[in-house]
């Protein structure tokens, strides 16, 4: 009992009935005209307020490829925790969110079709389902209010069917007046009241008949009407919109702009008094806010009349009744093939006139590839099985080298340029010659492999080994490459080959670094790097002053240990010809940090320090003989030896047991066959 009475005295603590009480706010429309003057952005345009709404969640200005970008944290979905978060899309969004500023500047582009174009997956529907949702969500706040009408009855108030602006009242010879006293006080610069649109239909009807009841006193009618705020939600209906194309034989143009009520005009005597009408179409609906068409160039001819002239003329024309105002976001989404059917197609060219499109194309840079897959597949959504290093990383590494255009550039292959474009320096590669590589390209992004292929593979793999404690990259790219054979959308034998040579690609870049994790584990002895680096520290000094080392064991001078120098100095290139420079330079380094009171440490000269891991692992690999693996007799000093080794892959890397073993015994096989190559 007591426990129930804790419940609810926290639900109690934790309720905002204030804030529920504005969000239900109800009053007269002399009260709305003083929230109007007060606060003028509540009769803001569906155009304006989606504007704002974006911008209400702020910006990020970084540099790219030394250009300033803008990245819209709105499309980081930060309301639901990123379940929606579009990645890797910053130029795109960019142009979309220009769009919106545009129209609500009243610039032309408000009169268009937003038609967001690419390929399958490429997040249309993500950025459409974001904009609605955060329509949503923003109506509720004080910064997002929006208010409409309805008609008090002795019984209760019959509410205006398309949620209309409540200034839709004043007529239209009084209108410049009224808005002169609203904005009297907005400060220069500041948003002002505007008033655009008739009332629709059924509000008609009812104020002509108030008008003829009050003998023309406008007065009279208006204390009749009731103002309420707005909450815009798609599940009621209110202000958020959605139309998907159906079969042509079960669908007509009643679904834009609403039926006639059958039941009703035996009551009403007439179909086309518009108390007899329901104003249900997605366009009446979605009045004030937007209304989303899913695969827009799939609809009937029919239907985009009605398009053309909600777009153009921000009017409908409901069956039987006259054009009626409406005030909404229209934004359609399509892919490629339609697009080019729109393309070729003459009778579409009044729908191509009126439409603004604005390519999203795949993600073509490998960090937000790999976020994309990791939103999904995590510790949290994926409890007791462990996602082996670089799985997830391999399996975007494809998709992206499926997406990238062949460089120009003789001397650059496609692994190059991904790298390039993920930010990484390569030897002759500047960032204008980044810049340069995408603007060399025509179609890039545009087509590949959609994350939603990548992501049903690394299901099946998931699925595919319940035995297993880990998922690791081949378990993934030989599920990608299985799924080949019956990709609907690859099109050619041509293009299933590019696909499974690109993963041998894929899979020979996994295979070096996971050769240079276990060479790091393998040397990541600190003393054992230590001792060899004193050792070679010496011999360098000893060789740089003409001088003679003494041996630690017999106590004898000795010539510097030119084998050790030479055996360490060819670990990173260092020619014959240039070992002078080389040891020179590193006693320069080591002359100028005492200058500065410091000691000198291996870890801070990049060069020397590989050089010594890589020297230290070939010393190593033998008495680990980590090729025993490959044999399954491994004795026990040997065991122990490769066990270390295991634990700083789990500690330094991110490995679990099962994955580090995995990964040991697939280097140790790639040993056997005698195919090292040092470092990466």
């Amino acid at each position: 009992m007591n426990n129930g009475r804790e419940i609810i005295s926290l639900v109690a603590q934790r309720q905002d009935l204030d804030q529920f009480r504005r969000k239900n706010w109800e009053g007269t429309f002399e009260e709305y005209l003083d929230v109007a003057r007060s606060d003028p952005r509540v009769t803001r345009n569906a155009f304006e307020r989606v504007y704002d709404m974006i911008l209400s969640y702020g910006t990020e200005i970084y540099e790219e490829f030394r250009e300033k970008r803008v990245r819209y944290r709105f499309f980081s979905d930060p309301d639901d925790h990123g379940k929606d978060a579009v990645f890797g899309l910053d130029g795109p969004l960019w142009t979309l969110v220009n769009a919106f500023k545009s129209a609500a500047q009243g610039y032309g582009i408000e009169k268009r079709v937003l038609l967001l174009h690419g390929p399958v997956g490429s997040s249309k529907s993500t950025i459409a389902r974001l904009l609605k949702k955060g329509l949503e969500r923003y109506s509720t706040k004080d910064s997002g209010a929006l208010y409409s009408l309805g008609w008090a009855t002795k019984d209760s108030t019959q509410w205006c069917p398309m949620n209309e602006e409540p200034l839709h009242l004043i007529p239209e010879r009084f209108r410049k007046e009224v808005l002169g006293n609203l904005n009297a006080a907005v400060p220069p610069g500041e948003y002002r009241v505007n008033i655009t649109g008739e009332l629709c239909p059924f509000c008609r009807y009812v104020y002509s008949d108030l008008l003829k009841q009050y003998q023309g006193d406008w007065t009279r009618v208006v204390q009749d009407v009731r103002v309420k705020r707005l909450l815009l939600s798609e599940e009621d209906r209110i202000g958020i919109g959605t139309f998907q194309p159906k079969d042509e034989k079960n669908q007509d143009s009643t679904e834009l702009t609403g039926d006639i009520n059958y039941r009703k005009i035996a009551e009403y005597g007439s179909d086309s008094d518009p108390r007899a009408f329901n104003f249900d179409g997605e366009f009446n609906i979605a009045n004030r806010g937007i209304v989303e068409f899913v695969e827009v160039l799939k609809l009937d001819v029919a239907f985009l009349y009605d398009l053309l002239g909600a777009s153009q003329e921000h009017k409908v024309k409901p069956k039987k009744f006259a054009q009626t105002d409406i005030d909404e976001v229209i934004l359609g989404h399509t892919n490629e093939p339609e697009y080019r059917r729109l393309q070729s197609n003459e009778f579409m060219e009044a729908l191509r006139d009126r439409t603004v499109k604005i390519d999203i194309p795949y993600v073509t840079t490998l960090t937000n590839e790999i976020k994309i897959y990791e939103k999904d597949y995590n510790k949290e959504t994926v409890p007791g099985k462990h996602i082996a290093p670089h799985t997830i990383e391999m399996a975007s590494m494809w998709a992206i080298l499926t997406r990238l255009e062949e460089p120009k550039n003789a001397g650059l292959g496609l692994l190059q340029k991904l790298k390039l474009y993920n930010g990484k320096s390569l030897p002759g590669f500047t960032e204008d010659n980044i810049k340069e590589l995408r603007e060399q390209t025509t179609n890039e992004g545009m087509q590949g492999i959609s994350p939603r292929y990548v992501q049903d593979k690394i299901s099946n793999a998931l699925v595919a080994h319940p035995e297993a404690r880990s998922i690791n990259p081949f378990m993934v790219l030989n599920e990608l490459e299985a799924g080949l054979k019956h990709h609907t959308l690859i099109t050619s034998d041509e293009l299933r080959v590019k696909y499974r040579e690109l993963l041998g690609v894929v899979k020979e870049e996994y295979e070096n670094i996971v050769k240079n994790e276990v060479q790091r584990a393998i040397a990541a002895d600190e003393d054992a790097l230590k001792r060899l680096c004193g050792n070679y520290i010496d011999s360098v000094k000893a060789y740089t002053q003409r001088e003679k080392v003494k041996n630690p064991f017999t106590g004898q001078y000795q010539d510097p240990d030119e084998r050790l120098m030479r055996s360490i100095e060819q670990k990173i290139d260092i020619p014959e010809s240039r070992k002078d420079d080389f040891r020179r330079e590193i006693m320069n380094y080591i002359g100028a940090l005492s200058i500065d009171g410091r000691t000198f440490d291996y870890k801070t000269n990049e060069r020397l320090y590989k050089a010594l891991e890589l020297k230290l692992f070939e010393d190593q690999k033998d008495s680990i003989k980590l090729t025993s693996l490959v044999s399954k007799v491994v004795d026990a000093e040997t065991q122990a030896k490769i066990d270390v080794v295991k634990s700083r892959l789990i500690r330094d890397y991110g490995y679990d047991d099962e994955s580090a073993s995995d990964v040991l015994n697939y280097v140790a096989s790639i040993f056997a066959r005698g195919d090292v190559k040092h470092g990466s």
